[in-house]
C-alpha cells in the first residue's frame, strides 16, 4: 500500500470523513501525483519530495490561472498528507509546511430573495405526478432545513418524524444533528410518501431502517447530479435570479433569510452542522450587502437631487 492509499484508508476508516470529502482529497493527491511523476513513468515517492518541488507545482497552477482557492485547497490535501506520515514517523518534518500560497479571493455566498423562492414553492404541482411531487420536496427541504445536497441524498426516511416535526440528518465527519421543521413542510412529506408507497416500484418498507426518504422512480435513491438538475430547473423555470441555481444556493439562501429575519447567528450555525461560527459569519456579509442597499434606496440622504447616490 502506497502512503497516499494509507492516508485514503485513515481519513475514511479511523477519522469516519464523509465519501464527498476522501474523494476530493484523493482527487487532489492524484492530481499532485502526475504533476510530479510527469511523463516519466516513475513510480511516485512522497517522502522524496522536496518543498522546492511543491513550489514549481504551485507556480505551475498558477500558471494555468487556477483558482487561489482551488490551488489551496489541493496544498492543504498535500499538507494533511504530511501530517499523517509525521505522526507515523515516517517524517521528522513536511516539505508543504511554509509555503508562499495565493490569497483566497472574498466570495460572498449566492443566495435567492425569499419572495422568488416563496412564489416557486407556492406554485401548485400535480398532486397525483410522483416526479413533480418529489422534485417539489427537493427544493422544500433543501430550503427549509438548509443540508448540503449529500445529506438530503443520505436522508433516511425512518429519520423523518412529521408528527414531531423533526428529522435527523448525518453530516460531515458522521456529526449527526436535528432539525425542526413546520406544519407546512410536513404535509408535503407526508402527501409525497402516500405518493410514493402507493406504488411497488417505488415503496418504502417501514421494517426497513436504512431506506431512503428521496428515490428516483425505480426505486434507487438519488444521486448528486439529479438533486442539482432538479434544483436548476425548477430555479430557473421559476424565474429565480442569481448567478448560480444549485443545491447549496438553497442552503445560502435559507441562512441569509433566517439571519435577515433576526435569528441569532448561533441558530443558524447549529441548523446548518458547522463547526464553528467562522464558517456561519459569512452571511453577515450578505445581510449587510442587502442592509447597504436598501439604505442608499430608501435614506433620503443617501441620494443626490437626481436621485443617484452619493457614495458607493
Amino acid at each position: 500500500m502506497t502512503e497516499i492509499e494509507s492516508f485514503i484508508s485513515h481519513i475514511t476508516d479511523e477519522l469516519g470523513y464523509s465519501a464527498c470529502t476522501v474523494e476530493a482529497y484523493r482527487d487532489d493527491l492524484a492530481r499532485w501525483e502526475r504533476f510530479a511523476v510527469g511523463n516519466t513513468g516513475e513510480t511516485f515517492r512522497p517522502l522524496d519530495v522536496t518543498r522546492n518541488d511543491l513550489r514549481l507545482w504551485v507556480a505551475d497552477m498558477a500558471a494555468r490561472r487556477l483558482s487561489a482557492r482551488t490551488i489551496r485547497r489541493r496544498i492543504a490535501a498535500v499538507r494533511a498528507l504530511y501530517r499523517y506520515l509525521m505522526r507515523r514517523g515516517d517524517i521528522s518534518s513536511s516539505p508543504a509546511a511554509g509555503l508562499t500560497l495565493p490569497k483566497p479571493s472574498v466570495s460572498l455566498p449566492v443566495n435567492i430573495r425569499p419572495e422568488e423562492t416563496g412564489a416557486i414553492l407556492d406554485n401548485p404541482v400535480p398532486a397525483d405526478s410522483f416526479s413533480d411531487v418529489r422534485d417539489r420536496l427537493i427544493l422544500d427541504i433543501l430550503y427549509t432545513t438548509g443540508m448540503r445536497c449529500s445529506e438530503l441524498i443520505g436522508l433516511k426516511d425512518a429519520d423523518v418524524d412529521t408528527r414531531k416535526g423533526e428529522l435527523k440528518v448525518l453530516g460531515k465527519r458522521n456529526k449527526e444533528r436535528v432539525i425542526p421543521f413546520g406544519p407546512e413542510l410536513a404535509a408535503s412529506i407526508d402527501a409525497y410518501r402516500d405518493l410514493r408507497d402507493s406504488s411497488p416500484d417505488t415503496e418504502v418498507s417501514v421494517r426497513d431502517t436504512e431506506a431512503p426518504l428521496m428515490v428516483r422512480n425505480n426505486g434507487e435513491p438519488l444521486y448528486r447530479k439529479m438533486v442539482y438538475n432538479v434544483v436548476h430547473r425548477m430555479l430557473a423555470e421559476g424565474g429565480a435570479h442569481a448567478s448560480r441555481l444549485s443545491p447549496h444556493v438553497m442552503r445560502h439562501s435559507m441562512a441569509t433569510d433566517m439571519l435577515n429575519d433576526g435569528a441569532p447567528l448561533s441558530t443558524v450555525q447549529q441548523l446548518l452542522g458547522h463547526a464553528s461560527l467562522t464558517s456561519t459569519q459569512v452571511y453577515t456579509h450578505v445581510t449587510y450587502r442587502d442592509l447597504k442597499h436598501n439604505y442608499q434606496l430608501a435614506h433620503p440622504r443617501a441620494q443626490n437631487n437626481k436621485g443617484g447616490h452619493y457614495g458607493h
